[in-house]
């Protein structure tokens, strides 16, 4: 959708959504039909705090209805939203009418902020944080060494084009705000301050709640917002997620008074948060290695070193514990899946954990290593055919499986078959489909496919990961070795686009600063290196005249 499209969907979205917020005559009261359509599953809203919310349930949902006929907007699943009824016919926003198409992920969001009881006429976000302790809060918080990063990143451009850059904490809540004076006085009027929170919860539909709730970027433009009071923001986020623990820290956004965003500045939003990320693992693996060269240290190297998250980190080659534990909410007992209890000591920042070594433990875990599920292969770089290989077993994968098995393994919480159907085919996607290549998926890989949400329950060894990790340890010998060509350089899944660039461009990068020309004539012989012109003239230049690698860099550059 480009600039202008944004524009124009936005305009419409308001004007259909103001009409359906104002009724010169107020809350019509319902007639029969909608009193019966009340007493179902998705009972009619008067007021907030009252009533059933429809979800996805065949009755519509029904706020301030105005009028005599329904304002349909985002009729996601069987039945739809209802957001006041004005005028004599139905107006559909969303859903199988024939109306202005909205976005599914913001019908979808629209959905669970009516079931969580927002309402569209609501104030101005509320103070969930004691302002007394906001230095205290700000001061513990993760990303706060990584405040100068995203401010730097982002405020100069939020300040030129009038924008504000908001960092929360994982429940929505503002700790830090930058950018154009101006709109942070208009900020202030609807609560987008320090201290104030912004869940979906709370306040339905807006960036920084909506992208807290489905765990990506997230542009929310105008009257997209559930709430009318935000008609007039535009607003891009994107959650942030700690690599050591997996859990979600914060997010950052950018919003401004404007009908859309700039589409530069809502990548740039997402490009901060995952920058964000790099940095947070970047520092994950210098303590992972501190950690290894202490444990290395230790005599017979005895037990399995943890981290202080549970990451299993050296002294497990066999993966009995898995890739993280469940580190025991008090006491020093850890109890493993085999149904042993291992001793839980703490060392130097993270733990070690002691096994026993009697002959009916040593029975139980080799009766738990045979039952572990096998180590599941990806190799999904490279021209080549993707493959997936399980203990002995290696198969050949179409790409639509590659896929799915990929975004599982850059995801390793898990994810819906709605969130799974929009990485691989964006607002266009069906969920339907997906679960049915994921049931077809689980045949051919029995074991390794969890679901609820789906998520890889094998140990993963994928090619593309091992980049990400000898990137972080500045490995370019390795890297080379490794790197076999783009990631499913056939795919055009959003996400794994994304995921593909960004690995070409780090393993560039990487090789130019810092590889040798034996690395840098690997990576050259690539469907990238192979006519890199920059790759191919530091190879012309530091082989010697007379290597026959020098030779071939100086004909490809000819050809050029």
């Amino acid at each position: 959708m480009s600039y202008a499209d944004l524009d124009a969907y936005s305009r419409r979205l308001r004007a259909a959504h103001d009409d359906a917020l104002s009724g010169a005559g107020g809350p019509a009261e319902p007639g029969p039909a909608a009193r019966d359509r009340a007493s179902g599953p998705g009972a009619t809203r008067g007021s907030r705090g009252t009533g059933g919310a429809g979800g996805a349930a065949s009755g519509p949902v029904t706020i301030g209805g105005a009028g005599s006929g329904p304002v349909t907007i985002g009729g996601a699943g069987s039945g739809p939203v209802t957001i006041g009824g004005a005028g004599s016919g139905p107006v559909t926003i969303g859903g199988t009418g024939g109306g202005e198409s909205a976005r599914w992920l913001i019908s979808t969001s629209w959905r669970r902020s009516v079931e969580a009881g927002v309402d569209p006429e609501d104030g101005p976000a509320p103070l969930t944080l004691d302002l007394s302790r906001l230095g205290d809060v700000r001061d513990a918080h993760p990303l706060r060494p990584l405040l100068p990063l995203l401010t730097e990143t982002l405020s100069r451009v939020a300040d030129e084009s009038r924008h504000i850059v908001v960092v929360t904490d994982r429940d929505g809540r503002v700790l830090w705000r930058d950018g154009n004076p101006g709109v942070m006085r208009s900020a202030d009027r609807i609560g987008l301050s320090e201290g104030h929170g912004w869940s979906e919860e709370r306040m339905g539909t807006n960036g920084i709640g909506t992208a807290l709730a489905v765990l990506r970027p997230v542009n929310v433009y105008s009257a997209e917002h559930l709430l009318r009071l935000l008609h007039i923001w535009s607003c891009s986020a994107a959650p942030i997620v700690d690599p050591d623990s997996g859990e979600v820290l914060g997010c950052v956004d950018v919003s401004g008074t404007a009908p859309s965003l700039h589409p530069a500045t809502a990548a740039l939003v997402g490009a901060a948060a995952r920058l964000a990320e790099s940095q947070l693992a970047l520092r994950m693996y210098e303590r992972d290695e501190r950690l290894v060269r202490r444990y290395e240290e230790l005599r017979g190297r005895p037990g399995i070193l943890l981290s202080a998250t549970g990451r299993v980190i050296a002294g497990d080659p066999g993966g009995t514990l898995g890739p993280r534990v469940q580190l025991p909410a008090a006491g020093d007992r850890l109890p493993l899946r085999d149904g042993r209890t291992a001793a839980l000591e703490p060392f130097c920042g993270g733990y070690l954990v002691r096994t026993t070594t009697t002959a009916t433990a040593t029975a139980t875990a080799t009766a738990a290593t045979t039952a572990t599920p096998p180590t599941l292969r990806l190799g999904f770089l490279g021209e080549v055919i993707p493959t997936a290989a399980v203990g002995e077993r290696r198969l050949p994968l179409s790409l639509r499986h590659a896929e799915i098995l990929a975004l599982l393994a850059l995801h390793p919480r898990g994810l819906s078959a709605e969130q799974l159907s929009f990485h691989l085919y964006g607002d266009a996607g069906n969920p339907v489909t997906i679960r049915a290549e994921i049931h077809r998926l689980r045949a051919q890989l029995r074991g390794t496919i969890g679901a609820k949400p789906y998520r890889l329950t094998s140990p993963v060894e994928a090619d593309f990961l091992e980049l990400r990790r000898l990137l972080a340890a500045n490995a370019p010998a390795a890297l080379a070795r490794t790197y076999k060509g783009p990631l499913l350089p056939r795919s055009e899944s959003p996400e794994i686009r994304r995921e593909r660039d960004e690995l070409e461009v780090q393993v560039r990068a990487c090789l130019l600063l810092h590889g040798s020309p034996d690395d840098l004539w690997t990576y050259a012989q690539t469907a990238n290196g192979r006519d890199d012109l920059q790759i191919l003239e530091r190879l012309a230049d530091s082989l010697p005249f007379a290597d026959h690698r020098a030779a071939a860099a100086r004909a490809r550059l000819y050809t050029c």
